[in-house]
């Protein structure tokens, strides 16, 4: 073999080793499959993770659309409760003012019967017909539920007595009332003027 022969063969030799070197094209196409799947699972990560994001911020929108509504509704039914109480009251109160205008009639009528008592036998007819209106007068009252408050031996109560003045007396329990100077109502349970009492109180030294 002569010189040349032997570098002919020597180049071959290096060709083939370099192709064998070289992937082949199976080998790319599985490389280029394999980075697209990757490519793919990537995107399919971030449009996943994009969507749960957003499902979030939906989820706590609707939460927030709720709260708003229950409070709406407990609103809602706050101010239907206090018309309906608004209601109740001027029905049970709306008398108010026209019974205090009745009162002073009473007031009198009462003051004519003791007056009536006070005075000779000539009087009678005329007392029994006071008595009757009086009487009359306080149970049209009542119909409506205006309540007169005579609270004579009864404790004292600020809540529906006025004191005017106060009396020693051994024989009656101090800070009870020992007589009444005008009378107090109430109308539906709520006063709407006080009784004027005269309050015992322990005597001196006591």
């Amino acid at each position: 073999m002569t010189e040349n022969d032997k570098d002919t063969e020597q180049a071959k030799a290096e060709l083939d080793e370099s192709v064998e070197a070289q992937p082949s094209t199976d080998d790319q196409k599985a490389d280029l499959i394999g980075d697209a799947e990757s490519a793919d699972g990537n995107n399919a990560y971030l449009a996943l993770t994009q969507l749960q994001a957003e499902l979030f911020k939906v989820q706590e929108k609707l939460s927030t659309a709720e709260e708003q509504v229950l409070r709406m509704h407990a609103e809602m039914q706050n101010v239907k409760r206090r018309a309906q109480q608004d209601v109740e009251k001027a029905h049970r109160f709306g008398l108010d003012k026209f019974a205090d205008s009745l009162l002073p009639i009473v007031d009198s009528l009462e003051r004519g019967l003791e007056s009536a008592e006070a005075a000779d036998g000539s009087h009678n007819a005329m007392k029994e017909g006071m008595d009757l209106t009086l009487k009359l007068f306080i149970d049209t009252l009542k119909k409506f539920n205006v309540k007169q408050v005579n609270p004579v031996g009864e404790p004292f109560d600020p809540l529906l007595h006025q004191a005017v003045s106060q009396i020693e007396s051994a024989d009656q329990e101090p800070g009870s009332v020992l007589n009444v100077f005008q009378k107090g109502y109430t109308l539906n349970d709520r006063l709407i003027r006080p009784a004027m009492v005269v309050v015992v109180k322990a005597p001196a030294g006591g």
